[in-house]
């Protein structure tokens, strides 16, 4: 049987990470997360998407009514990136702006994450791969009701073509080698991951 499946990594140079409302309201309905395991994970993927350069788009729903501003965190890691509240659709990619936002930076890897998983990330996820992105949705930096929803949202997207991922999984992909930026890339992961804090301890008294 011949091969036919290619492996297309994600690359620095053609990735541009999409936050999808991150709504102080929305966010009170991911149940699939812990409150602080969640915060943990988008807070580690936009620091991926600022250590990496990625351009960065910020957008909400509706967020004078019950969905909420954006968490402030965000706002303060991508103070001059491009935010796009939209005004009432739900899927964002039915927002001209915001898709607008993506093609002026000419990339076509489409980095994604958001609440709900399966509407605010699925949504723009499925008609981005209609519109020809190669499509990576951040699995853990995503959340939504309870499992049983996000795993039927994974599965519709996966058989769209998106491709699912953690945020360690994109920073490590995205890194390619180690010999890049040890110190760099060891901070990023001992922040967002306590273990891994010893271990990069460990590595920087030994190389002293």
């Amino acid at each position: 049987m011949s091969n036919t499946f290619k492996y297309n990594r994600l690359s620095k140079d053609n990735a541009v990470c999409l936050l999808v409302d991150h709504q102080s309201g929305l966010i009170s309905l991911v149940q699939d997360f812990s409150p602080g395991e969640f915060k943990n994970n988008v807070l580690a993927l936009a620091d991926i998407a600022k250590f990496f350069n990625l351009p960065t788009i910020l957008t909400t729903s509706f967020e004078d009514g019950p969905n909420g501003p954006l968490v402030p965190e965000l706002k303060e890691i991508f103070p001059d990136a491009p935010y796009i509240p939209r005004p009432g659709q739900i899927n964002a990619w039915d927002n001209e702006d915001f898709v607008k936002a993506i093609e002026k930076t000419g990339r076509k890897q489409l980095i994604i994450a958001g609440v709900v998983t399966d509407v605010c990330v699925a949504f723009p996820a499925l008609s981005a791969i209609e519109a020809g992105y190669e499509v990576f949705v951040v699995t853990d930096a995503s959340g939504t009701f309870n499992e049983v929803t996000r795993h039927a949202a994974w599965a519709r997207m996966a058989a769209a073509g998106v491709q699912l991922m953690n945020w360690f999984s994109v920073a490590s992909e995205l890194h390619r080698d180690w010999r890049n930026d040890v110190e760099g890339l060891g901070a990023l992961l001992s922040n967002h991951l306590p273990n891994y804090r010893n271990l990069i301890t460990s590595y920087l008294a030994q190389n002293k």
